[in-house]
């Protein structure tokens, strides 16, 4: 299949360009971005060698018209504005918000602009294969979204929690923000330091975190959600806790996980062993660990999971596999670094 990435210059177009220089069915061939265009890939991305020589293209719709599957990495409403230039049998991973939400009313109070609509959403351990595979647009997760539905869906599917008591504290690395120059992200301020950001309530993943549980628990879900930034470039480490609404087992809970997730790119650790950032570095996997507070009657659940993997590059391939009907771990099948 022909791919192209349209905002291939950031951080998850390059972790794109990345992992699909390795992938065994799809051949990349449009690379655009936009302030970009004319550079030389390896200018912006020194690791990829593979791609020496190689100039970011201007983005034009009448080259991602020659693609068979697009990816789009841009920032949230921006998307939006290219879509309604393709071909409709051209498929589509939106990595941007664009398509995420499905009300236009907590699109408006988180992201303000034009409420473009819903597609299926790409977290396919919880929308599910065969729903991703049908679709032939389909917006990816949010990384923080990802890491927090991971860590609570199996326990709302179990009615062990009650979702309408979600509490969150979650830290991502600098990648998440965007490539774009920011003075609080530069590092001299960021190493050494830790703090919070869009403190009580304000973070535009929580509407969509509240959406995709509230398809499993099928009543309100309120998340509580409070992000952390880390002084590292990548990685998600969230903490996510609910309170206990019937008596059930750490065994029972962490079965419960186990069934729901499978053999697939969630793994439930052995007992003993807690999630690291840079385990899951490079990779579409996310790690989970379980425990009972008794004294509180509260779950806690710790998942570690890479932003720009599964929290971006790495999913959208997942999905984009999946609506070529190719295995889901075509091109993924990496272990984290340590």
């Amino acid at each position: 299949m022909k791919i192209g990435i349209v905002g291939a210059s950031g951080y998850a177009g390059g972790e794109l360009l990345r992992l699909l220089s390795a992938h065994p069915h799809f051949d990349i061939s449009y690379i655009s971005a936009g302030t970009n265009a004319g550079e030389l890939v390896t200018s912006v991305h020194p690791a990829l060698t593979a791609f020496a020589g190689v100039r970011f293209a201007e983005t034009n719709s009448a080259e991602m018209n020659k693609c068979d599957l697009l990816f789009i990495a841009l920032p949230h409403g921006e998307s939006s504005k290219i879509v309604t230039s393709l071909l409709p049998d051209i498929k589509v991973v939106d990595l941007g918000a664009d398509y995420r939400l499905s009300s236009a009313d907590q699109w408006s109070k988180y992201y303000g602009g034009s409420y473009a609509g819903k597609w299926c959403y790409g977290l396919p351990e919880i929308t599910g294969a065969t729903s991703i595979a049908a679709s032939s647009r389909v917006a990816n997760p949010g990384c923080y979204a990802t890491s927090i539905a991971l860590s609570i869906a199996p326990a709302i599917k179990l009615g062990a929690v009650d979702a309408s008591d979600i509490t969150v504290v979650a830290a991502s690395g600098t990648t998440g923000a965007g490539r774009s120059a920011k003075v609080n992200l530069l590092g001299s301020e960021v190493m050494n330091s830790l703090t919070s950001y869009k403190f009580g309530g304000a973070h535009q993943h929580t509407p969509e975190i509240e959406e995709t549980l509230s398809a499993i628990s099928q009543s309100e879900v309120k998340v509580l959600f409070t992000p952390i930034l880390a002084p590292m470039p990548r990685g998600i480490l969230a903490t996510v806790t609910a309170k206990m609404t019937k008596e059930v087992s750490l065994d029972q809970v962490r079965h419960a996980y186990e069934q729901f997730y499978g053999a697939g790119f969630v793994h439930i650790l052995a007992e003993g062993s807690m999630p690291q950032t840079s385990a899951v570095l490079g990779t579409n996997q996310a790690h989970i660990q379980l425990a009972i507070d008794a004294h509180t009657n509260r779950l806690v659940v710790s998942c570690a999971i890479d932003n720009l993997g599964k929290g971006a590059a790495g999913q959208a391939i997942h999905n984009a596999n999946l609506m070529a009907g190719l295995p889901a771990d075509s091109g993924l099948t990496a272990m984290g670094a340590r």
